[in-house]
């Protein structure tokens, strides 16, 4: 019997002081059986970086893994932003930018920094590629705030976000790392 993902509520506020947007959404998100909190929390701010982005969604992501995690798509099924989370191979990414017009890739791990010093003049060759990176002791930090309902007020400003629930809160940076 396969196991099943756990399904999570959201409530967003989000203030992003760098396109002066105010506004709060709704999300749910399955965290597949063999995704971490970190991953999956990970997922959740760079979704809200970028939910300016119309027809923005969740992917099935990890159940399927020709897709990425998070898309926008048009209403003619063009890519028209390709997110994915961690440290994908090359050839994934390079295959996105040819599918999509803008592909992002956020990694978090421990690893991450080996991760990109590997692939940096590779991925530096592809054109429409953002990479950024989150600290992975911040990632950790906000996991520490994950539960099945939760309501989250996250305040985007340059390149932090701050993010409180009742749990507490934490602040999650990002650095860019590759931006063509």
């Amino acid at each position: 019997m396969a196991l099943k993902p756990t399904i999570f509520k959201l409530t967003v506020n989000r203030s992003d002081l760098n396109n002066d947007i105010y506004d709060a959404f709704s999300l749910t998100v399955a965290q597949h059986p063999s995704e971490t909190t970190e991953r999956m929390m990970a997922r959740i701010v760079a979704f809200c970086l970028h939910s300016q982005e119309e027809f923005l969604a969740f992917t099935k992501g990890l159940s399927n893994v020709d897709d990425p995690d998070i898309w926008a798509k048009s209403l003619s099924d063009e890519f028209l932003l390709w997110i994915d989370m961690g440290e994908p191979a090359f050839e994934r990414i390079k295959k996105a930018s040819r599918l999509a017009k803008a592909v992002s890739v956020y990694s978090f791990n421990s690893k991450s920094d080996v991760w990109w010093r590997q692939g940096e003049s590779d991925f530096a060759k592809l054109k429409n590629l953002t990479v950024y990176q989150f600290p992975f002791e911040q990632i950790q930090q906000l996991a520490k705030l994950a539960k099945r309902t939760m309501e989250l007020s996250i305040t985007i400003s340059g390149e932090s976000s701050f993010i409180a629930s009742d749990l507490g809160e934490c602040e999650v940076t990002h650095s860019v790392l590759q931006q063509s």
